[in-house]
């Protein structure tokens, strides 16, 4: 993973390391990794995730079939 640092903007570079890391889902990994995890607790929660990630599929479906409202826009922040 590479990070361009632009201006001598440091700061900048590691606000968007962070968010690459988050996305790429670094940070669960290390957490789940700092402690073991019981075979049916692994079990338990990889079944959990692909309920969420099933239920989150239908749910988008539905919104482009008209079938459910569209979530309501964030609000964009100018800097």
């Amino acid at each position: 993973m590479q990070v361009l640092v632009r201006d001598n903007n440091v700061e900048q570079a590691l606000r968007v390391l962070k968010k690459k890391l988050q996305r790429e889902g670094v940070f669960r990994e290390m957490k789940a990794r700092s402690a073991y995890e019981k075979p049916s607790e692994k079990r338990a929660r990889e079944k959990a995730e692909a309920i969420r990630r099933q239920r989150k599929l239908a749910r988008k479906k539905m919104q482009r079939e008209g079938l459910l409202p569209a979530p309501k826009k964030a609000a964009v922040r100018t800097r």
